[in-house]
């Protein structure tokens, strides 16, 4: 930019007028202290500064500087003020502990000394019982020449049990020697037994049979031979 007129003044030439007139200015104490022609030359020099300030220029933005290093962790502060409690909760229900009555045990038992019932098909004996499970320990007999099959099983008020499949035992005895007409004759103690489900409430005769096998020829059977039979009902826990 170019000035014209008395702006256009070198600026060594200002900056010294600008010194002068600094060390010349005093301050005065009024404005009715100082005459009338001095107030002029004032204004003028008062004018002559601002034309130079007015001609300063700006210059470009220098780089910027670079982070400063962390500071040191400041002084752990004061414990602040305790809180104030929180509102009142609605009330609870009252609950009541409940205690189950402990199960007891309940079966049954019925025996017989020396039962030795030689029949091949049909009841043998029976305990009246309101039971989910059985059991019949003691002697089963089969006997004959030439192979045979029988089956003990237990029945509940006359039906097999369904709930899941019966209770049954089998013994199946192979033929004897028909050169010597001889025959096998084995007595052993033998358990038959099981769980039954689904059997209604009241009074419920269990009684344990005999019977065939399927697709074997009978046998001589006998239960109970010279021994102590039972049958062992219990009631169990749903």
């Amino acid at each position: 930019m170019r000035l014209h007129g008395p702006a256009a003044v070198s600026a060594p030439w200002l900056l010294g007028l600008l010194l002068l007139l600094l060390l010349q200015l005093r301050a005065p104490s009024s404005a009715s202290e100082i005459p009338k022609g001095k107030q002029k030359a004032l204004l003028r020099q008062r004018e002559v500064v601002d034309l130079y300030n007015g001609m300063c220029l700006q210059g470009p933005a220098g780089v910027p500087g670079r982070d400063g290093s962390p500071g040191a962790n400041g002084i752990p502060g004061t414990p602040g003020i305790p809180g104030r409690d929180g509102f009142k909760g609605e009330k609870g229900e009252c609950l009541r502990e409940t205690f189950e009555e402990s199960w007891t045990p309940n079966y049954k038992q019925c025996s017989w000394s020396s039962l030795n019932y030689g029949i091949d098909l049909g009841k043998i004996a029976k305990s009246s019982f309101v039971s989910a499970g059985s059991s019949w320990p003691g002697c089963l007999r089969l006997n004959g020449r030439s192979s045979c099959c029988q089956r003990w099983y237990f029945t509940f008020n006359g039906a097999e049990c369904s709930g899941p499949l019966p209770i049954e035992a089998i013994i199946y005895l192979d033929q004897g020697s028909p050169e010597l007409n001889s025959t096998i004759n084995i007595h052993r103690t033998s358990s038959v037994e099981g769980l039954c489900e689904g059997i209604g409430a009241g009074l419920v005769d269990v009684a344990i049979w005999v019977g065939t096998c399927s697709d074997y020829p009978k046998g001589d059977a006998s239960t109970g031979w010279n021994s102590v039979s039972r049958i062992i009902i219990e009631e169990l826990p749903k």
